[in-house]
């Protein structure tokens, strides 16, 4: 049997193991919550974590495309860059997948010689963990422009409410020999 039809076969399991790890990166507390709420309102993380497992698993089945998981990683990712995770730390739930493949089919690995398909799909979720750096830094990086964003815009309504501005509309309005004095 191929790899890919022991992955098949052993599909439920791995998903399952994968999320409970993925699970566990979070504290103890918010952990249980995620594994315990089946709910997909009253548990949106778990619910997007899970479905987002779980069809980056059936990409890596069909060979995987950069295009097609790219969502699927992104919509993960999105929820552990806004939260309290260091960029290893918000990817490295790409290689508990090989943690677990290897733990599944340990026996199978080595009695039937598959080992060198299991180094190659190593080697594919490795491309995944470069992609998922990618959007994590993207998303980071959308952060930190939203918060400065937001810090220019408090900074310019104090400035104006403290009138050590002019806003150029209000000075437009006014009649021409109204806005010299406030140059």
């Amino acid at each position: 049997m191929n790899l890919k039809a022991l992955l098949n076969e052993k599909r439920s399991t791995i998903l399952k193991r994968w999320f409970d790890l993925v699970l566990d990166t979070y504290p103890a507390e918010t952990s249980l919550f995620l594994k315990n709420k089946k709910n997909r309102f009253a548990n949106p993380v778990g619910s997007i974590i899970f479905e987002g497992i779980e069809n980056i698993f059936d990409e890596i089945l069909q060979g995987i495309n950069s295009e097609r998981v790219y969502p699927f990683l992104d919509n993960i990712i999105r929820v552990r860059a806004v939260q309290d995770f260091l960029p290893s730390q918000a990817t490295s739930f790409i290689f508990l997948l090989k943690d677990v493949i290897r733990q599944e089919l340990s026996k199978e690995i080595r009695h039937d010689g598959i080992a060198e398909e299991l180094f190659e799909l190593e080697s594919q979720i490795d491309n995944l963990a470069k992609l998922s750096f990618d959007i994590y830094m993207n998303c980071r990086e959308k952060i930190y422009e939203l918060k400065a964003m937001e810090l220019n815009n408090q900074t310019y309504s104090l400035l104006k409410r403290a009138k050590l501005i002019i806003d150029l509309e209000e000075q437009e309005s006014c009649p021409k020999g109204d806005n010299s004095e406030n140059l």
